[in-house]
């Protein structure tokens, strides 16, 4: 295996896999936290660890990040023994001295996080749904009704930024409908997902099949779908124009296009070719569906251009839906990448579904949030995509209930 990768950054070398992880956090990393221990309960249980800050203000209960080296998913936390300097009787001695391991794998299960979210959270409401799309939707056409009116240079601009959020909003429904968190009921999700995800040129079914594979192996080398580092041997093998168009800004923001017709470097086949690697046999009857869906939307869009123009069509809809591109390729850059210090990617028997969740990103995008339907809650999403986007927030702000003390490894940007 290749000792280098290639993320949207740049060239850089990949984490190695220990086989006893690194101890030890840096203390840039641990004065952006403030932590206080709970007093005990009158249970006489030990107390959770919390830490404030970070993400809208609030005060988290469970919080976990993502660990800087990787140990053996095997090891599990067995009662009265120490994991990062922390047992169950409470906060260990080694805790900050040292004693941290940041390699260790978080000291409890997915279930355990699963049922300290209350019952109500997981709870599909199909009107409520429904009315996020219908208020979505009026949007759009009020938006582009009044740019059409106005007809003027200075609505122009701002009718474009605006537009092109409100069809990422609308993208945002439809993954909704992608994982089943829009209702129950798998028809009306297929409806709905159709009509949203075609209207912004998206193969509904295409892309919800290869955003499931994403999910299923977040943060894994070789298999994560989408943004996963390139090695070294692949990055080589490139053209020059691929490499312009894959790393050099502001390219990369516009990428979402073409990784629909020809996914990744590196990985082959198309969302809208039934017959490609990313689909199995019985898929590929929803495949065609989708594409003879695009095929229709983008058929209409080419009527309207002989009906208003070309040049009218461009400004209603042409900057738009490159603004909503814009938008989607940064937001999930934005969750799937940190800053100054890198998220690790595992592989072979290093990776598991909680700890390729646990790499996610928390993003607060201010007045944003309602309108794009909470997406930056995304951490929680990733472990559990069949929880309701109006219950995101929520699910993550009642503390948790869990006794087990939670493991603070990285800054707040890293935290559920």
């Amino acid at each position: 295996m290749a000792s280098w990768v290639v993320s949207e950054c740049g060239l850089r070398p990949l984490p190695r896999i220990y086989p006893r992880p690194r101890t030890g956090i840096s203390s840039a990393e641990t004065s952006q936290l403030k932590f206080r221990a709970l007093p005990l309960c009158k249970s006489g249980k030990a107390p959770s660890l919390w830490v404030s800050g970070g993400s809208r203000g609030r005060e988290w209960g469970l919080r976990v990040s993502a660990p800087l080296m990787v140990g053996s998913v095997d090891e599990e936390f067995r009662e009265g023994e120490a994991i990062n300097g922390v047992s169950e009787m409470g906060l260990g001695k080694g805790y900050g001295d040292g004693g941290f391991d940041p390699g260790a794998p978080p000291p409890f299960r997915l279930a355990e996080i699963r049922a300290a979210i209350p019952k109500h959270c997981w709870v599909k409401d199909p009107w409520r749904s429904m009315s996020y799309v219908v208020r979505d939707v009026a949007v759009v056409f009020g938006l582009a009704a009044a740019a059409a009116y106005f007809n003027h240079w200075a609505v122009w601009p701002l009718y474009w930024f605006a537009q092109g959020t409100m069809f990422w909003a609308l993208f945002v429904l439809g993954h909704d409908c992608g994982h089943g968190s829009f209702s129950s009921n798998r028809k009306l999700n297929s409806v709905v997902g159709h009509l949203l995800h075609s209207s912004i040129l998206v193969p509904y079914h295409g892309w919800r099949i290869s955003h499931r594979t994403h999910h299923q192996n977040h943060g894994h080398v070789e298999n994560d779908e989408s943004w996963h580092p390139l090695s070294e041997k692949i990055y080589r093998s490139l053209d020059t124009a691929t490499r312009t168009l894959r790393f050099t800004l502001p390219f990369p923001m516009l990428a979402y296009p073409l990784y629909l017709w020809g996914r990744s470097p590196g990985k082959t086949g198309s969302h809208f070719d039934p017959n490609s690697d990313l689909f199995i046999p019985n898929e590929r009857k929803d495949v065609i569906t989708s594409t003879v869906c695009w095929s229709a939307m983008a058929a209409l869009l080419v009527c309207l251009s002989f009906v208003m123009g070309p040049v009218q069509m461009l400004k209603l809809y042409g900057i738009p839906y490159w603004i909503f591109v814009m938008w989607l390729d940064l937001v999930t850059y934005l969750h799937h990448h940190g800053h100054e210090e890198k998220l690790p990617w595992y592989r072979g028997k290093e990776w598991s579904y909680l700890r390729g969740g646990l790499t996610t990103l928390d993003r607060d995008y201010g007045v944003i949030n309602n309108i794009h339907h909470d997406i930056g809650t995304h951490v929680i999403h990733h472990l559990f995509p069949q929880i309701p986007h109006y219950h995101l927030v929520e699910a993550v702000s009642i503390p948790s209930t869990i006794s087990l003390p939670a493991i603070i490894l990285n800054h707040p940007p890293y935290l559920i």
